[in-house]
């Protein structure tokens, strides 16, 4: 049985969801069996939301001023806040953005000390945190800069679909001139060792979609499908990737998704979207190409619910188990590597279907 890890869990914005979504995700005492949680925050505004939610028993608590003083039986409330801190539930505020800073700070320090095992974050007002000097437009690219690596690739995972794009957070006029085949390329390279080494997936088959409407109709609607995001596949084959496509998107999660492993949409709204249509409840954000491991919810800080006792904490829940799930599959695979077995192949070859443009 694999060892109980600690779960680093930040507060988010403290005037949304994130306390309501934590609080009722360690409601459970079993999931106490399974992780030692550490909330990054206040025990004060822990304790305000606590009470506007019913029909939650007791919760045992153990309020720290260092991680390295967990409670391994408790939900450990780490105050990294001030003492005076207080919340506004549905209000964008200054303090509730710098607070929300703090607790990302807070947290990533101590996973680089090897405090926390895995890292979960509750939703953030990005444009309120910018507005304090967050010199980022997201969670990602903050963890990007923070772990000194070249890319990583924000995918978007259930038990049934798993969604990466090339662009991000980025305005949607600034999609076509961000994409090239080289990204493309790279952004399959991460998914395709993301989904062999944390999600267990020996061979895995990625479809790629296309741009325009329809992939261009032959070029009537732009030419990127046949002029970057084609030889992209192809080249990607040619690697050993099972890269598929591209697809015309506005058909494609009506039928086709099921047929494999993940998809690569082109930016972010063509991704998520039908992501959150098939899979709100039980969406996970997972950023991939980082050295540790990062899951968050698929839902922003709604403010219109905070402390109304509407949140669904489903997605918190799955962005804990999974962020538990891939830290123990890595360390599995990375035993196998380091013990220099091999993973056996399938035998016949899987030929992708990256010579045509599927519509």
């Amino acid at each position: 049985m694999a060892r109980k890890l600690v779960v680093g869990i930040t507060q988010g914005d403290g005037n949304g969801i994130g306390y309501e979504v934590i609080i009722k995700a360690l409601a459970d005492e079993r999931m106490l069996d399974l992780c030692t949680p550490v909330i990054y925050g206040s025990s004060k505004i822990f304790g305000f939301y606590k009470k506007q939610i019913h029909n939650i028993d007791q919760i045992n608590t153990n309020v720290i001023n260092s991680a390295k003083d967990v409670h391994q039986k408790r939900v450990n409330i780490f105050n990294c806040l001030p003492e005076n801190v207080f919340v506004e539930p549905g209000q964008s505020t200054a303090e509730s953005a710098k607070a929300a800073m703090t607790s990302l700070e807070r947290a990533v320090a101590d996973i680089k000390e090897g405090y926390i095992d895995v890292l979960v974050t509750a939703p953030i007002n990005k444009r309120a945190m910018v507005g304090e000097g967050f010199g980022y437009t997201g969670h990602t690219e903050y963890l990007e800069k923070e772990f000194g690596v070249d890319e990583v690739a924000m995918i978007m995972v259930c038990d049934r679909l798993k969604v990466g794009v090339v662009t991000g957070h980025i305005a949607l006029k600034d999609v076509v001139s961000s994409i090239t085949k080289d990204k493309i390329i790279s952004k399959l390279r991460l998914m395709n060792n993301s989904l062999q080494r944390d999600f267990g997936i020996d061979s895995p088959k990625i479809a790629v979609l296309g741009l325009n409407p329809h992939c261009g109709d032959g070029g009537l609607l732009g030419d990127e499908e046949q002029q970057i995001i084609l030889p992209a596949v192809q080249d990607a084959n040619a690697e050993g990737i099972l890269a598929f496509g591209p697809y015309s998107p506005d058909g494609f999660f009506g039928t086709a998704y099921n047929k494999f492993d993940a998809v690569l949409a082109m930016y972010h709204d063509q991704g998520l979207t039908p992501f959150k249509a098939l899979a709100f409840e039980e969406g996970v954000n997972y950023t991939a190409g980082l050295p540790i491991v990062r899951t968050s919810p698929d839902h922003g800080t709604a403010y219109e619910m905070a402390g109304r006792d509407m949140a669904d904490p489903h997605s918190m829940i799955a962005a804990i188990y999974t962020a538990i799930d891939i830290y123990n599959r890595r360390a599995e695979y990375d035993d196998l590597v380091e013990n220099r077995m091999t993973i056996k192949m399938p035998d016949t070859e899987i030929k992708p279907k990256g010579g045509r443009i599927i519509e």
